[in-house]
């Protein structure tokens, strides 16, 4: 899974693991996405992306098997839709010097 961002800084997007790759850097403005947490933060963004891939291969898996079921799609989304919409604020902090 590719997880792609916005930063609140400069409004440009990213992909998750050039953050990552950056130490919690804003990959095009260097400023921190999380001055006090950056350790915290991405090991978070790479367990999520780790696990959204295992995740997404899984569900592909049992649909290639064409079960006699049918998945709740709620059960399996509601929670994630909830976290990202936390993530999804908007809020643009403007230029720090």
């Amino acid at each position: 899974m590719k997880i792609k961002g916005t930063c609140h800084f400069d409004g440009r997007t990213f992909l998750a693991e050039q953050v990552i790759e950056n130490g919690g850097r804003c990959p095009s403005d260097e400023k921190p996405l999380q001055p006090d947490y950056a350790t915290v933060m991405v090991n978070a963004l790479r367990d999520a992306e780790r696990a959204g891939t295992e995740f997404e291969d899984a569900l592909e898996r049992l649909a290639n098997l064409n079960p006699a079921f049918d998945i709740d799609r709620e059960s399996v989304l509601a929670d994630a839709e909830a976290s990202v919409g936390r993530l999804q604020t908007g809020v643009r902090t403007g230029t720090q010097g």
